[in-house]
C-alpha cells in the first residue's frame, strides 16, 4: 500500500530508504493534519496558515515545501476512505515520542481557529487510538495546547 502511495506522487522505491521513511512520514503526518481542519466541514484560513507552520517547523521545510506537501496530503485526503493507510505508516515507523508529536500538532489545527469541534476532538482520540498513543497523553496534549492558546 505504501508503495502505491509513493508511486501515486511520484516517488518510486529508488529513494535511499530513510529518505523514503521520512518522505512517507511527511506525507502521512500532512494528511491527518488536514483531516483535522476538515473534520468540523468549516475548513478556516487559520487551521491552513496553522497546517504550513506546523509541518515546516516540524520537518524543517521552506515555506514553499510546506505549501507543496499540503497540497499533495489534499488530493490524498479527497482520495482517501480511511485513515488507517496514514496512521499505519506512521505507527510503523515512529516511536513513541513522534506519535505523541503529531497528535499534539493535530490539536495545534484543530484549535487553531480558537474553536474546538466535537468532530475534531472525536478524530484526534481515534487517530491517537490508531497510533497507540495513551489516552492520558492525549488528554495531557489537549491541556497543553489550550493553555498555550490562553482559551
Amino acid at each position: 500500500m505504501i508503495d502505491r502511495l509513493l508511486k501515486f506522487f511520484g516517488q518510486t522505491e529508488e529513494l535511499p530508504r530513510e529518505e523514503g521513511q521520512r518522505e512517507r512520514i511527511k506525507h502521512a503526518t500532512a494528511v491527518l493534519l488536514v483531516e483535522i481542519a476538515r473534520a468540523d466541514h468549516e475548513r478556516q484560513a487559520s487551521e491552513d496558515a496553522e497546517i504550513q507552520s506546523q509541518l515546516a517547523t516540524h520537518f524543517e521545510l521552506s515555506p514553499t515545501d510546506a505549501a507543496a506537501l499540503v497540497e499533495k496530503a489534499e488530493r490524498a485526503a479527497e482520495q482517501s476512505v480511511s485513515l488507517h493507510e496514514f496512521t499505519r505508516a506512521l505507527h510503523a515507523e515512529m516511536d513513541y515520542a513522534e506519535k505523541v508529536s503529531v497528535i499534539e500538532m493535530l490539536w495545534q489545527i484543530a484549535l487553531a481557529d480558537r474553536d474546538l469541534d466535537k468532530y475534531e476532538d472525536y478524530m484526534i482520540a481515534k487517530i491517537a487510538d490508531l497510533l497507540y498513543v495513551a489516552r492520558g497523553d492525549v488528554l495531557r496534549l489537549k491541556a497543553r495546547v489550550i493553555d498555550s492558546l490562553s482559551l
